[in-house]
């Protein structure tokens, strides 16, 4: 019996190291990366805009667009364990969680049918990270909520002001600012290019084929249901209605 929990200790154990880390990288490029930064500013910092902007549209984007960045860093590690003999299964499991962390992100923007039951399952039983929880981090001013595979690190690491922390150091010690979220409210208007990104321009570049994948969201607010085409971008709400 002890070993059964010891062991099933250390895997929640490493999941949440490869979460924390995921966080780590999500925070530092909504922060810090900006669109002239030599290059992650295309790579980076572009699909970080609209996805504050709109963030449905990463639905678009399959697993590759959605995890490369986290598979290169996966990989590297991976590689590294490898050369000095430090390659158990404890790294495996850091790795493939780290790599997958986006696409986890991703189910969170996705409406049940579009996860199908097994997803939806786990994030009932919260295994998985739900879209009320990470409606959270879309939610002004858009600072908090960085982790993106469970429920359980968040509120941590926002009760005690840990990014914030990291700000202020970097801020004290490097000179660094983070960067502004023109998809807060009062922050805006957005740079020029995100119209191509806007539901509306998309589906009427297609021709108004409305069996293209929407962008709107219906989100609740006060109690209240309303539509939205740049989903919970300026708003305190939940992603999906079900999920209220």
């Amino acid at each position: 019996m002890k070993t059964i929990l010891s062991m099933l200790a250390r895997i929640a154990a490493t999941v949440f190291a490869a979460e924390f880390v995921a966080g780590l990288v999500h925070w530092f490029e909504d922060a810090y990366v900006r669109e002239n930064t030599p290059l992650l500013g295309k790579v980076i910092a572009r699909p970080n805009i609209v996805h504050h902007h709109y963030p449905r549209y990463m639905t678009r984007h399959n697993w590759w667009q959605s995890s490369f960045d986290l598979l290169c860093l996966s990989v590297s590690l991976v590689l590294a364990a490898w050369c000095v003999g430090w390659l158990t299964w404890e790294v495996w499991l850091f790795a493939i969680v780290s790599a997958n962390a986006n696409e986890i992100h991703k189910w969170t923007h996705r409406t049940r049918k579009e996860n199908g039951r097994v997803i939806s399952f786990l994030q009932d039983i919260r295994v998985l990270q739900t879209a009320r929880h990470h409606a959270r981090h879309h939610t002004d001013p858009k600072n908090s909520h960085y982790c993106t595979i469970t429920n359980f690190l968040n509120p941590v690491l926002d009760r005690v002001h840990f990014w914030d922390g990291m700000e202020w150091m970097l801020a004290r010690t490097f000179g660094l600012r983070r960067r502004e979220d023109t998809s807060v409210r009062g922050h805006g208007p957005g740079p020029t290019w995100l119209s191509q990104f806007d539901p509306k321009n998309l589906r009427a570049r297609k021709g108004g084929d409305h069996s293209l994948p929407s962008n709107d969201l219906v989100i609740r607010t006060s109690g209240s249901v309303e539509s939205s085409a740049s989903g919970i971008s300026n708003r305190s709400a939940t992603p999906y209605p079900d999920e209220a």
